[in-house]
């Protein structure tokens, strides 16, 4: 009895010494008592404990940011900061279903938009890894009847490939194009082998953000993994990862149950090109997204070698202090004056606005997830490269380009 009563007094106590913000929860399993503040992946990992100073002083800071430049009555969505697996600071707001009034919560998976390209460029490292394929090798060696011989899966995942995007197909085919016809990524396929459309660029001669890249890689995945893409991003990193609240959307079966998209608060309808994957069309959540950036730190996950692939700069190799680049599924931006290195990549498809930020020198990951149509989640840059470089940057939020591009 006695026990049970020491127990009972320390669970009122960790539930009402949880501050408001950046929530800490604890829940009692069996005779001991689990944070959930704590994010584990099935991989060996060694990171240091994270003090309480170093978290009551990020906290604030990220709070007041939080609250200035990203939380607002234009925002609906998720928002977590977590250093070597524990959170740091989390927020849920807004619905995923206005009609229904199903609100957002550390569960509901988001559509990533652009930010599926890294998940998508990770599952190719991994067969890479496994010898299943080969970065510089011909795209023609999977897909043979691809019209361009010189494009390789590395051109694809840097954006030098030189391709049309597909949403420049319409007006590239005019009145030949079928504006009823929900594509496939197989659709998009074939009609570069029919077309031969003219590449914007030869191969890997300049960088062009295109979507129709990894569209393609989607379908590398599938004849390298003999599994459609669903199935092999769940074997290749869902899975592994536990991330169980993370799927690849299916338009024929999901679009009733999936997280809506708004502005304000009227929902984007579907179009012909929302059953397309690769280059977009992951749903997840924080939660989850942090799982799969711990893994990245395991060796046993992926080999630091071959991630130093994806964070290598591909494009600003000849510009004098350059600001910007690409590597293989990630961008990057050279602060000034230091000309350090902050990895990221951001998302537009619809109202969905994502921001995926990793700082690897402090074992540290931003994600922000927005479902409402707003610029405010892109803040996140800002945001981490107040807090955690060296280089106190003036406050900027960073406009989305194109819908089409469904990038920043």
């Amino acid at each position: 009895m006695r026990f049970i009563l020491i127990n009972f007094f320390l669970l009122l106590f960790f539930i009402f010494s949880n501050p408001k913000t950046g929530y800490s929860y604890f829940y009692f399993n069996s005779k001991k008592i689990e944070d959930s503040t704590i994010i584990t992946v099935p991989f060996n990992l060694k990171f240091n404990t994270v003090s309480e100073e170093y978290i009551i002083e990020k906290r604030a800071k990220i709070d007041s940011f939080y609250n200035k430049f990203i939380n607002s009555p234009f925002y609906s969505g998720s928002f977590i900061v977590v250093k070597n697996g524990k959170v740091i600071y989390e927020d849920y707001k807004g619905f995923a279903n206005v009609k229904t009034g199903k609100k957002i919560d550390a569960s509901t998976p988001i559509h990533l938009a652009s930010v599926s390209k890294v998940l998508t460029c990770t599952a190719i490292l991994r067969l890479v890894q496994q010898d299943n394929l080969m970065l510089d090798q011909k795209v023609t060696d999977w897909l043979p009847k691809f019209p361009y011989k010189n494009t390789t899966i590395r051109t694809l995942l840097n954006h030098r490939s030189g391709l049309q995007h597909y949403a420049n197909f319409p007006g590239l085919m005019k009145k030949r194009w079928d504006r009823k016809k929900i594509l496939t990524n197989q659709d998009v396929y074939n009609l570069l082998v029919q077309n031969k459309f003219k590449l914007l660029t030869p191969n890997d001669t300049r960088f062009d953000y295109c979507n129709t890249n990894y569209v393609i890689l989607a379908l590398i995945i599938e004849k390298a993994t003999g599994l459609n893409y669903r199935k092999a991003m769940q074997e290749l990193l869902f899975k592994p990862l536990g991330m169980n609240n993370t799927y690849v959307f299916d338009y024929d079966t999901d679009r009733e149950t999936a997280s809506k998209s708004y502005k304000g608060n009227t929902i984007f309808h579907w179009d012909q090109f929302d059953n397309l994957y690769g280059d977009k069309n992951i749903y997840s959540t924080p939660r989850d997204l942090v799982k799969f950036d711990l893994a990245t730190y395991s060796p046993d996950f992926i080999k630091p070698e071959l991630l130093q692939e994806s964070y290598f700069g591909y494009s600003a190799g000849n510009v004098k202090n350059p600001l910007k680049d690409y590597g293989l599924g990630m961008r990057m931006r050279f602060l000034p004056p230091s000309g350090e290195k902050m990895l990221y990549h951001n998302g537009w498809w619809h109202g969905n606005n994502t921001s995926f930020v990793p700082v690897k020198k402090d074992t540290v990951i931003v994600i922000c997830l927005g479902n409402k149509y707003s610029n405010r989640p892109y803040a996140t840059l800002s945001m981490v490269s107040n807090l955690f470089y060296k280089k106190k940057t003036a406050i900027e939020t960073p406009l989305p380009c194109t819908e089409t591009e469904g990038a920043e």
